[in-house]
């Protein structure tokens, strides 16, 4: 699993596995429970790409970042 620590949302970390290029599993510490639990549901199996260009730039409110934008963030930066 790696783990992206977050910056400007309720959760405090993500944690993911990929293998081949999928999202095996993502957990998200803290935050909108049954979100993220959602959000996880729908995503696991989805290409690593795939995941980037739908969640990358969601806004929560009046916030620049949400969560799935965060995760996007940490799956970009793993995917260097």
């Amino acid at each position: 699993m790696q783990t992206f620590k977050t910056s400007g949302v309720c959760a405090k970390t993500i944690e993911f596995k990929i293998e081949d290029g999928i999202l095996q599993e993502v957990k998200f510490i803290g935050g909108c429970p049954g979100n993220a639990i959602g959000l996880s549901a729908v995503i696991q199996g989805m290409k690593v790409q795939d995941v980037i260009a739908k969640l990358e730039g969601t806004e929560c409110g009046k916030r620049s970042t949400s969560c799935p934008d965060q995760l996007a963030k940490g799956l970009r930066e793993f995917m260097k």
